[in-house]
Order: structure tokens, then sequence, then C-alpha cells
């Protein structure tokens, strides 16, 4: 996926027109090396800004949050398996997982990845 085709949140989540979601390039540079991910379970119920899921690293662990309302459709196993996809190809490989969404305007309503770029120069000054 590139990344100019998603929609991002303030807390570095990502999602794609058809509802998969993972962690920006930033994220998982701040996260840097992932040793295990926790997916949520298909067909879970979950709110936009819900802890959904898990990334830890050698540094910390880290929440993961729906970036919309929806139901869980799928999840990444690879992820679970080979936890370093996350940084290798944290816009391909290394997606999370993919919701449902309630609402498409939802999605529609996010920044757009030229906005998260803004967003994220701001964050850093």
């Amino acid at each position: 996926m590139k990344p100019e085709e998603l929609r991002f949140v303030e807390t570095h989540e990502w999602i794609a027109p058809d509802g998969t979601v993972g962690i920006s390039d930033h994220a998982q540079h701040e996260i840097t090396d992932v040793v295990f991910v926790e997916l949520p379970k298909p067909g879970r119920v979950v709110k936009s800004g819900e802890a959904v899921a898990a990334v830890e690293s050698v540094k910390a662990a880290f929440d993961i949050y729906a970036p919309v309302s929806g139901t869980i459709a799928a999840v990444n196993e690879s992820v679970t398996k080979t936890p370093g996809l996350v940084n290798q190809s944290p816009y391909e490989a290394g997606w999370l997982f993919k919701v449902k969404a309630d609402r498409e305007e939802e999605r529609n309503g996010l920044m757009t990845h030229e906005t998260y770029q803004t967003f994220l120069k701001s964050e850093t000054h």
C-alpha cells in the first residue's frame, strides 16, 4: 500500500480504504525492534480510539488503537509469528488487522498522509 492512499490518526495507526490497519513508518522507527504482537479476535466489535492490539519491542509495550469503529474482519497471523515484519514492512507485510467500518465517513475524517506529515513535524518541535 502506498502511504498516500492511507488515512492516519494521531496515535500513529493507519487505515487503508479496504479497512486494513497498521502502524506508520514513523511509529515503527520510534518503537524499534518489535518482538511480540498481540492481535484482536476476528468478530470483535471495536470503537474508534479503543485499544485493540499491542506491540512489544525491546524498549516497551505499546497499545494499538482502532482508527474507526466497526468489527474486526481479519488479523495478520504472520506478524504474530514474525513480529519484525512490523518494522520491515509497516505498510505491506506488517499490517495488523482489518476493520469492517460501521461508517465510511469516519475514515474519511482522518488525516491524509500529507496532513500526517505536517502533524509529525509539529509533534517533534
